[in-house]
């Protein structure tokens, strides 16, 4: 696991977190922003990237 990979993925969580439930289209695509980067961060330590929606939940838990 690379430290770059670990720090993407968690500032990408937190990013998507703040954004997730807003209602505007700029919120959407702020969490989505997010999304993308925490995927970056989990493909680079070797995990699968998140599939669903920013804001659907955590059915993966």
């Amino acid at each position: 696991m690379s430290v770059e990979g670990k720090v993407k993925e968690g500032a990408g969580f937190v990013k998507e977190e703040l954004y997730e439930h807003g209602k505007d289209p700029e919120s959407k695509k702020k969490a989505q922003e997010g999304r993308d980067l925490r995927n970056e961060g989990r493909i680079e330590d070797g995990k699968a990237p998140k599939t669903t929606p920013p804001g659907s939940g955590h059915p993966d838990k």
